[in-house]
């Protein structure tokens, strides 16, 4: 049963500097969590964390 009500995660690596990016790539960056280069977190698989992974997907490695 908790098969049906485990939340689906991404998990999401920085693997481009954001140094020289726009602020809304900065944004979307932080908003995942993102502090530093190479780190991963995981996140939940939600339409706002979607968007914001399509806006900064130039700098992002994302594994479902």
């Amino acid at each position: 049963m908790s098969g049906a009500t485990q939340e689906k995660r991404l998990k999401v690596t920085l693997v481009k500097s954001v140094i020289g990016t726009k602020k809304f790539h900065r944004d979307c960056i932080r908003g995942l969590g993102l502090r530093r280069l190479n780190q991963t977190v995981e996140v939940e698989d939600t339409p706002s964390n979607r968007g914001m992974i399509q806006r900064a997907d130039f700098l992002l490695k994302c594994e479902g």
